[in-house]
């Protein structure tokens, strides 16, 4: 299929170049000067749109199999296509836990016929509970896994850490962390602070992920290994791992796209759409993440979608469970970043920092208008869950195509 798309603006390597022609064919987007429209299957007027590789998000929660009434794989790939995603890592949160040869094999014969590829996190621990470790070589071998970690559940034990770094470097495999100390957060409801304490909720210190990373980067040293370092929310957690990198530790790092544009501030509706962990921090940490992503401390920006249902969300805030949606809202989030980040640099951290985390190639394309409007409600929503603040409001920003399979998708249809 021979596509002309007119006018284009293309976003590589951290650079926007300036609209011109190009040729997409065969999954290569080429720089064309012929503009005969008869040569081509479709043509497309792109003169308002971006395009780029396509984006790879490394934190995708997941309900199928046992919570499909939160996100069934089927769901789950609608809306990565419709959010411009060409790939995207699972958590393995799902119940039963994903952490065999049959659940991991489960959700990838269920993700096959749809445009988006799905890596999976296989959990370290059985039931992700931080404790025994999983078959974590039979994973690999049986079904190709080098992804490991217990996604949103945290590793607090400092040995099972120790031998999971162990046991993954026979196979070149990652450890994906979420650096948390459960102790020191117990009970906390937001970010420690004094909205926290104006509301008078029990706050979460930036102590409890300090602490963690601190912790973790010793170990590293000690035993060796591979670390990604997921959602990181605090100013020194930036400088640990920006310290780590300049000793040679074998580290990278991602935030999540909201804790770039939502603040503690945010919570004082008490709507528990914006309780998620790590919580939405300060204007200090905000800060730190900023200059993190321009200077390369931290590799990528992932959604951390986390669907919850209707029930998990409408409750009291103490009560209410932690996590947003934040697949199709991700391009809106981008575009209020956009001035202060560049488009060059926020697509650089979905498309090339991902990718060389994972070691996989890219041959998707994702296009889209940063200007166009669009509702975000019970119509557009391709997922099962809308636990999102922006639910019901009119966004800015929008994917209007995905070439991937050798299929350019309308993402509007």
């Amino acid at each position: 299929m021979a596509v002309l798309l007119k006018d284009l603006r293309l976003i590589q390597g951290g650079v926007v170049f300036e609209a011109k022609n190009y040729a997409l064919e065969g999954g290569s987007m080429k720089e064309t000067a012929d503009s005969d429209s008869g040569k081509y299957n479709e043509v497309i007027d792109c003169s308002s749109f971006f395009a780029s590789k396509g984006w790879i998000d490394l934190r995708c929660g997941l309900g199928e199999p046992g919570q499909e009434y939160r996100e069934t794989v089927d769901s789950l790939c609608r809306s990565l296509e419709a959010s411009g995603f060409a790939q995207a890592l699972v958590l393995p949160n799902t119940e039963p836990v994903i952490q065999s040869k049959s659940e991991v094999d489960f959700v990838l014969a269920k993700a096959k016929p749809y445009g988006p590829q799905l890596h999976v996190m296989g959990a370290v621990t059985k039931n992700a509970s931080g404790e025994d470790l999983t078959e974590i070589l039979d994973m690999h071998f049986q079904s190709g896994l080098r992804f490991f970690g217990d996604g949103v559940k945290t590793l607090a034990n400092s040995d099972r850490y120790m031998k999971i770094l162990q046991y993954l470097q026979k196979i070149d495999g990652v450890l994906f962390d979420h650096a948390y100390d459960p102790l020191l957060g117990i009970f906390g409801q937001m970010h420690e602070g004094l909205v926290s304490t104006q509301l008078g909720m029990k706050g979460i210190p930036n102590l409890a992920e300090d602490v963690s990373i601190q912790r973790n980067l010793e170990i590293l040293k000690y035993a060796g290994g591979r670390v990604h370092f997921q959602t990181l929310s605090t100013a020194k957690g930036v400088a640990m791992i920006r310290e780590a990198k300049a000793q040679g530790l074998d580290v990278t790092a991602d935030v999540s796209i909201y804790q770039l544009v939502f603040s503690d501030a945010d919570l004082t509706s008490f709507d528990s759409n914006y309780k998620v962990k790590p919580p939405f921090r300060g204007a200090e940490d905000r800060a730190a993440l900023i200059e993190g992503l321009k200077d390369g401390t931290i590799d990528a920006i992932v959604s951390n979608h986390q669907p919850q249902d209707f029930d998990s969300k409408f409750a009291e805030f103490d009560l209410a469970a932690f996590g947003m949606a934040g697949l199709q809202t991700f391009l809106p989030a981008m575009r209020k970043l956009a001035n202060e980040l560049s488009w060059g640099l926020l697509i650089d951290k979905v498309t090339e920092g991902p990718a060389k985390i994972l070691s996989v190639g890219n041959s998707a394309w994702t296009i889209f208008d940063p200007e166009e409007k669009w509702s975000y409600d019970e119509k557009s929503n391709k997922s099962l869950s809308a636990n999102s603040p922006w639910f019901g409001s009119e966004l800015q920003g929008k994917v209007k195509y995905v070439f991937q399979k050798g299929q350019l998708i309308k993402t509007d249809d």
